[in-house]
């Protein structure tokens, strides 16, 4: 299996979008550590709102629950 790190800059590397939003994601839902799991969350928030996707509200949920935004 693929790690998340090896996915991460695959899709970067794509610029697959959608693939960022849900991968930032998994990875911030893989830490237990806060600062860290906010700083997937923050990076699946920016592109989700550049390529106006829906999930940018439950991801902007999420941060103002640890209050990020």
């Amino acid at each position: 299996m693929t790690s998340l790190k090896d996915r991460l800059l695959a899709a970067h590397a794509d610029d697959d979008r959608q693939a960022l939003i849900a991968l930032y994601t998994e990875a911030a839902d893989s830490t237990a550590d806060t600062d860290a799991a906010c700083f997937y969350l923050t990076h699946a928030y920016i592109f989700a709102l550049e390529a106006g996707d829906p999930a940018a509200d439950g991801l902007r949920t999420r941060l103002k629950a640890h209050g990020r935004v």
